[in-house]
């Protein structure tokens, strides 16, 4: 009797730390299972939808809530939701309502008198969404009540345990007694496991209460002592079973990924452990070591995964941040080129793809901002090339007005049948006009163009055929202004008849002349400035600057007498730069003299600079005729 005692007590002790063990466990678990539901709640960006889309989604949560039933998980969910939606609505209802106080004033100048009603879509979210919150609060209100419930029904549960542990120490002891006190026994144990949860701060108290009156019970009932270890055995056996079935779970690890069905399965056959009662005490702690080391590894799994996952999303908006940062440029890009925004298109689409290509989530509150900047910039990028074309499609309008314009009148010119000069100066102002105007929309590109250019060919085809007698003159012309050439060439080689005279009289012979082949206009050019050049340098009586001048004279004269004016604008380049830097150094000149000092080798110094700036001032005005002289004929 003693010893089932001492193995009571022992039992009891061993039982109560169990229960601790299991008690804080199962707040763990809870726990763990809380922030996995909240590490999945999507990523949505409420603002962007409408009034219609939200009463969708609000009618949706509560469509599942009837049909799959009131369910903490589903509750929470759709709370959740209603909780995100009330800062969209409140900004909805503040800006619906200062427009119509806007709209108001407007009418009746003042704010007297105003009311406003939402509209029907805002007060049924309104109403939606205090509809969520009571049925949320109607639940965990019937869950208290539930728990007072259960609190109530086991405090009776351990009363009448306790009953009948007095009843076992006042009765005589009979096989009929012992089997409906025993019936009894197990009806508590049955009702006792039936009994739902109760608050938290009373359920180890009751547990401890309960495991303690169980031991009494076997303790003081030595009849039943070897059934009571019958029973434990058996007990040994369930929860041997039960660390396979999590063992078993465990295992399945190998070959699949860790779920939440892996999850609940495991906290199933915890809560079957847990309503189990003691084994042999020998075996009471292997077991829940046992059953322990296998929970904790599917738990140790999970958190691996949330580490790894918590390390991808992060990997994710690293990724995502790089590619939102490369495309920020693109917002204030632009140009007047429809080949280079395709190209920058291009670019951004490419960016886009690379985004849409990531398909792991982000860190919830970041990666929302993220996201919502990136599209933000996308739009902007979008809206300012549909801003380019939509001006470029109205240019190409006024273009196509503009070249319809041109259109008309080359066909008026050509109408006339006249091929003067200045009815081809005329066309070939229009043909300059065409290209300095852009282009026009696309499907009217061919047809005004080919109407513009069969005009011009047309006037050019008409004059053509007047002008074959024309080239023969020219043909003329230039043997004249060969054989011209040709003399001063001999002239200049006789250094002793070389005049101004005579070179005038050149002059005056070859603007006598008329035009020549247009193929042979430059060569023939060329080759008469060199011959005149030649010529002037064989008049010995001239300085080296009234040599120029005659050259510079001679050049000018071919402009004015229709001839290329290319050499006189690189003579005029090159004199300007000449003037410049003259210019620069009388500048600098004018400025050292200021410094001088008052002395006899300052003074000297001062004499020299003023020679160079006098000198230079001479060269200058000689450069600036010069470049008058061409100026004017070009």
């Amino acid at each position: 009797m003693a010893q089932e005692q001492q193995e009571g007590v022992e039992s009891n002790a061993q039982e109560d730390l169990t229960q601790k063990t299991i008690d804080t466990l199962e707040i763990d678990l809870n726990n763990e299972l809380t922030e996995e539901l909240e590490e999945e709640a999507p990523d949505v960006d409420y603002s962007q939808l409408s009034k219609e889309q939200l009463v969708n989604l609000l009618e949706n949560e509560l469509s599942l809530i009837n049909s799959e039933g009131v369910k903490p998980t589903l509750l929470k969910k759709a709370e959740a939701l209603a909780r995100e939606i009330r800062p969209v609505l409140d900004h909805i209802k503040q800006t619906d309502r200062e427009a119509a106080l806007k709209a108001f004033v407007a009418d009746s100048g003042s704010e007297d008198g105003f009311e406003f009603k939402y509209d029907a879509e805002t007060q049924k979210i309104d109403a939606l969404s205090r509809e969520i919150r009571g049925l949320k609060n109607t639940y965990y209100q019937s869950v208290e009540k539930e728990k007072e419930k259960n609190f109530t029904v086991k405090t009776s549960l351990l009363q009448r345990l306790r009953t009948l542990l007095e009843d076992e120490g006042t009765r005589e002891t009979d096989a009929s007694g012992m089997k409906t006190s025993w019936e009894e026994f197990k009806k508590i144990q049955e009702e006792w496991k039936s009994a739902g949860n109760i608050a938290s701060p009373h359920n180890g108290t009751l547990w401890a209460t309960y495991n303690a009156l169980i031991d009494r019970y076997f303790s003081n009932r030595n009849i039943y002592f070897e059934l009571k270890e019958l029973d434990r055995r058996r007990n040994a056996d369930l929860k041997a079973e039960l660390c396979e079935k999590v063992e078993e779970l465990v295992k399945s690890l190998e070959s699949r990924p860790m779920t939440r069905e892996i999850l609940a399965e495991a906290n199933h056959v915890f809560e079957e452990y847990k309503h189990l009662g003691p084994a042999p005490k020998e075996e009471q702690e292997k077991l829940w070591q046992r059953f322990k080391v296998a929970l904790d590894h599917l738990y140790d799994a999970q958190r691996g995964q949330f580490a790894e996952q918590k390390k991808s999303m992060q990997e994710n908006y690293d990724q995502k941040l790089k590619i939102y940062e490369a495309i920020v440029p693109f917002t204030t890009y632009n140009s007047g080129s429809i080949k280079e925004w395709n190209a920058k298109t291009k670019e951004v689409m490419a960016f886009q793809d690379q985004w849409v290509a990531l398909k792991g989530i982000m860190p919830r509150e970041e990666g929302k901002e993220l996201s919502k900047k990136f599209w933000a910039t996308l739009k902007t990028f979008f809206h300012n090339k549909g801003e380019f074309f939509r001006q470029l499609e109205s240019k190409r309008e006024q273009n196509l007005e503009l070249k319809n314009q041109l259109c008309s009148d080359a066909e008026a010119i050509l109408a006339t049948g006249e091929d003067n000069a200045s009815n081809t100066q005329k066309i070939i102002e229009l043909q300059k006009k065409w290209k300095a105007i852009g282009q026009v929309p696309e499907k009217y590109k061919d047809t005004i163009y080919d109407r513009f250019k069969k005009a011009c060919d047309s006037y050019f085809d008409q004059k053509r055929a007047k002008n074959k007698e024309v080239e023969a003159e020219f043909e003329e012309n230039l043997k004249r202004k060969i054989d011209l050439i040709e003399r001063i060439e001999i002239a200049a080689a006789n250094k002793d008849e070389s005049s101004l005279d005579l070179l005038s009289a050149f002059k005056s012979e070859w603007s006598s002349i008329g035009f020549v082949p247009k193929k042979d206009m430059q060569a023939t050019q060329k080759r008469y400035i060199a011959a005149v050049n030649t010529y002037v340098s064989a008049i010995g009586k001239l300085s080296s600057k009234e040599k120029e001048q005659a050259v510079l004279e001679s050049e000018v004269e071919l402009v004015r007498d229709g001839e290329s004016s290319r050499g006189l604008f690189r003579k005029e380049n090159d004199i300007k730069r000449r003037v410049s830097q003259l210019e620069n150094d009388i500048s600098l000149w004018q400025n050292n003299i200021e410094f001088f000092a008052k002395s006899k080798t300052s003074d000297r110094l001062k004499a020299e600079f003023e020679r160079k700036i006098s000198s230079a001032q001479a060269q200058l005005e000689e450069l600036k005729h010069q470049l008058s002289i061409i100026q004017e004929a070009i």
